[in-house]
């Protein structure tokens, strides 16, 4: 029996809670985060909830949207040029024009030194426990990590019987509650942290896809649950019903009434815009505090500034530039299959 074709409009509504993330993302950081960094200016009268659970839908979209890449490509070598044209592009943009504006405002609380500044140039950063250029680029070491257990686990179990793996996973993670010492590098590279969360993404995309049904589904989705109930505070557990529930709702075409314009144009510069809100965005708002403003007013010129920045990267840069990329890779391999096909089998 042939798969079914899923509905392209479910690719919207993804796209729109990519928008909706960014919007709770900003939201946090420009209300909470900068009073917690920056007391002494004013700021809006309001504290954004979520501190803990702020990106979990981000990483949960990734463990969704995982797929889409692993179902386009053929070798381990062709997903890192695909991730890298994705992801290095905008990211070296953001991180360059941050430095930029924070050394012309002279904003040494966010400034970091040469050193970690070169580091940041590898996008490794964080996995040598180096400051990053921008707060918010903790989140990548995350998603480069879940690339690298993903390879691993498409080179070595292959994805046809995924959710056992998957089971396996949640049981480290339990290890690593029994384990509190466990070696922060291991933990790191091995997603335990927020493996719960990638996976309800991977199991949504699997019944999404018409390779498994929500019931075959229950058990890992259930263990999922579990490992963020017994592990996690009670706020985070909540999350992760709601996400799980979300995605279902997803799946089965009721989120159709998030799928609407601003979303989905938030969601499709979303990855650039997350890049260069934070740092750029909490200097505007100094600037505003210095110069007397409302914090209210340099609350929206930051995102104001955020959302101008965002799109400029992600037109000029993200989308130019990882098009680039990938055509140059796919030129590459033309040229090589060429080569392989013209050459005698003597030779060969």
């Amino acid at each position: 029996m042939s798969e079914p074709t899923p509905s392209r409009s479910r690719l919207t509504e993804l796209d729109a809670l990519r928008g909706l993330g960014a919007l709770c993302v900003l939201t946090f950081h420009y209300s909470t985060r900068f009073h917690e960094l920056f007391p002494q200016a004013s700021h809006v009268p309001f504290s954004f909830p979520g501190g803990n659970y702020r990106v979990l839908l981000f990483f949960t979209i990734s463990g969704f949207a995982i797929f889409f890449t692993l179902d386009r490509i053929s070798d381990v070598r062709g997903f890192v040029i695909n991730r890298f044209a994705r992801l290095y592009p905008a990211y070296l943009a953001a991180m360059l024009l941050t430095l930029s504006i924070e050394y012309l405002a002279s904003a040494t609380q966010l400034l970091i030194g040469p050193g970690a500044i070169l580091a940041n140039f590898t996008m490794l950063q964080g996995f040598a426990f180096i400051p990053e250029v921008d707060g918010a680029y903790w989140t990548l070491t995350v998603e480069i990590a879940f690339y690298a257990c993903m390879i691993a686990l498409w080179g070595w179990a292959g994805l046809q019987r995924l959710e056992p793996v998957l089971a396996l996973w949640l049981v480290v993670r339990w290890i690593f509650a029994l384990w509190p010492d466990m070696p922060e590098r291991i933990v790191m590279l091995l997603v335990l942290r927020y493996i719960p969360f990638f996976i309800i993404g991977m199991l949504s995309y699997r019944v999404w896809s018409g390779q498994r049904s929500w019931r075959q589904q229950a058990p890992y989705a259930g263990l999922a649950l579990l490992s963020v109930v017994t592990m996690e505070s009670w706020d985070v557990a909540l999350m992760a019903c709601v996400l799980l529930a979300a995605f279902a709702a997803l799946i089965a075409g009721r989120l159709r009434f998030i799928a609407i314009r601003p979303l989905l144009w938030l969601g499709g510069i979303s990855y650039s815009f997350y890049l260069i809100h934070q740092h750029v965005g909490f200097v505007v708002m100094l600037k505003m505090a210095d110069a007397g403003w409302s914090p209210w007013i340099g609350f929206f010129a930051a995102f104001m500034v955020a959302l101008t920045l965002g799109t400029a990267i992600n037109r000029l840069v993200e989308r130019p530039a990882g098009e680039a990329i990938l055509a140059w890779w796919k030129k590459r391999r033309v040229a090589h299959a060429a080569r392989v096909e013209a050459t005698p089998a003597s030779q060969a």
